[in-house]
């Protein structure tokens, strides 16, 4: 099985790779000549390739949402995070939200066009080692999620799951993101299987486990009390978290 692991982790990251390249100036083009709409279009587009190149690796991704997200208002997607391997499928799938992470600062430079996306996609980037400048941009990013109608992407946990167990939910910046947003609806995710992806390093890859994202209902943070919506919310994410 490993030998297996091998060739098809050499053909995954040379095919994810020269997308991430291709993409890179097209992004560029879309943004400078269409606008934003016409940037979100191409990055829409480069997701969708994106999940359907771990097909390579005998990884399906199944996205279930049996519930209706409100569409036109600001929505605050809350979830685990087991690898970079989130990311694809909840921009695809979550697509008409306009979903925008809270990522770290490291990740806005050096990665084709994955740094492109988040320094002009409308994400914010953190530096966890300046507590001033991670809420200043929280606070813009909280506005202009408010203003655009946009939806933020957090993963409270601060890191990634290396062996799928969840760790303890960090709640500051989500109630930064909620301060601005009063009415906005958190909608929690479960992920499942991602970390299995990385569960031999880097290389080479796991394969055969099919990637799974599980949306709960939706709640209106209106009229709620936000410490216990936010205990809630962990507690529905955690229930749906399967780690064998």
């Amino acid at each position: 099985m490993k030998i297996i692991s091998y060739i098809l982790s050499a053909l995954f990251g040379l095919t994810f790779y020269l997308i991430l390249l291709i993409f890179h100036p097209i992004q560029w083009i879309g943004l400078n000549l269409f606008g934003y709409d016409g940037h979100k279009k191409v990055v829409d587009f480069m997701n969708l390739i994106l999940v359907k190149t771990l097909l390579i690796l005998g990884i399906p991704v199944r996205f279930k949402n049996e519930y209706v997200i409100p569409e036109n208002e600001t929505i605050i997607f809350v979830s685990n995070h087991q690898s970079m391997f989130d990311i694809s499928p909840i921009i695809w799938n979550l697509r008409k939200h306009h979903p925008k992470f809270v990522s770290k600062i490291e990740l806005g430079k050096g990665i084709p066009s994955i740094s492109y996306n988040l320094r002009h996609g409308g994400a914010v980037l953190i530096d966890r080692k300046d507590r001033s400048q991670a809420i200043k941009a929280l606070n813009n990013f909280a506005k202009r999620i408010h203003d655009n109608k946009w939806s933020a992407v957090i993963f409270p946990e601060g890191t990634r799951s290396r062996n799928g167990h969840p760790k303890a939910f960090s709640t500051g910046g989500l109630k930064t993101i909620i301060a601005h947003n009063p009415e906005a609806y958190i909608v929690p995710i479960s992920i499942n299987n991602s970390w299995k992806i990385f569960k031999y390093g880097k290389f080479p890859l796991g394969i055969f486990s099919p990637l799974t994202l599980e949306v709960h209902e939706p709640v209106h943070l209106k009229d709620n009390n936000i410490d216990e919506v936010l205990k809630n919310v962990e507690e529905h994410i955690k229930s749906k978290i399967y780690v064998n």
